[in-house]
């Protein structure tokens, strides 16, 4: 029975150990010195960004009991009320907690497992390449950061040029929607994304929809890639730190695409006079065509 249970997937476990932590008073250093971990492998259970090994849970067990006598492996496995009423803890809402009503509030449940299951292969430093509204032809280029939220959502933080995007990223059905809000600008941003199927995304290719910063604020829509820059550390501080620094020193993406793929890309043609051609007759990124890409860790690209 105890083989069982240990082989299943904890569910908000970020949320329960974050509990236990507290109600042991142990921080996250003091965690990773008793388990002889690394201190960002526990930022990772705590984002969520990582589930526990079973081996590796049935020591956070042990070292729970230590502090919390009578507590056992099976107790991960009960809800968060369950577990607080149990040990006698205070439980908190989970910091940060996201909802919406309504049909936002269907769509997300809908892609809840979805953001579990694949959401950590968008997680990390990143570097958008779109074209600039108010320098033709030229490129522009934010900084961003992609974690997974104590809420279990994908947030997103995006800079650059004195402006600041924050939102989330959710994916489903193999792509990618991405809603941000610049609170400098007042402007809502709209993306939609062609997802990776293997575990660390590298390239995303998508199509951007913002009001511009005129004077109309008008709607435009334009292409839009995403290049890694960057993996997370674990650390939330130290994370914040890397976020803020990149914005500053604009670094290249660890694999670059090349300039002449990336600008055809940002500059491509649509429309009747492109499909007459031969090209989309609509701005699209379907599978054939997509430079969304991602790799396996271990040099396998697709």
């Amino acid at each position: 029975m105890a083989l069982r249970i240990a082989m299943n997937h904890v569910a908000d476990l970020p949320l329960k150990l974050d509990m236990l932590m507290k109600a042991t008073s142990l921080s996250r250093v003091a965690l990773a010195q008793q388990l002889a971990v690394d201190k960002s492998l526990v930022g990772r259970w705590l984002s969520g960004a990582v589930h526990p090994t079973d081996h590796n849970l049935a020591r956070l067990s042990s070292l729970i009991g230590d502090y919390l006598p009578g507590f056992r492996l099976a107790d991960w496995f009960e809800d968060s009320a369950t577990l607080a009423q149990r040990y006698g803890i205070e439980q908190e809402s989970a910091p940060g907690e996201v909802t919406f009503p309504g049909v936002i509030g269907e769509f997300l449940s809908a892609v809840s497992e979805e953001s579990a299951m694949r959401g950590s292969a968008y997680e990390g430093f990143w570097r958008t390449s779109r074209p600039s509204l108010l320098m033709p032809g030229e490129l522009f280029h934010d900084y961003g950061l992609i974690r997974r939220g104590p809420s279990g959502l994908m947030e997103v933080r995006m800079g650059g040029s004195g402006l600041e995007f924050e939102g989330y990223l959710i994916p489903f059905s193999g792509n990618l929607a991405v809603y941000l809000f610049d609170r400098i600008g007042r402007s809502p941003v709209t993306v939609m994304f062609k997802g990776v199927t293997l575990p660390r995304a590298m390239v995303f290719d998508g199509i951007l929809l913002l009001a511009a910063l005129d004077s109309a604020r008008t709607p435009v829509a334009f292409p839009i890639l995403v290049e890694r820059v960057g993996d997370l550390s674990g650390d939330a501080e130290a994370d914040d730190q890397r976020y803020a620094e990149i914005i500053e020193t604009m670094p290249q993406p660890l694999e670059p695409l090349p300039d002449d793929v990336l600008k055809a890309r940002i500059y491509r043609d649509s429309g009747p006079s492109s499909a007459a051609q031969g090209g989309d007759a609509f701005l699209r990124v379907s599978i054939s065509s997509a430079l969304s890409r991602g790799t396996t860790g271990r040099g396998l690209h697709g």
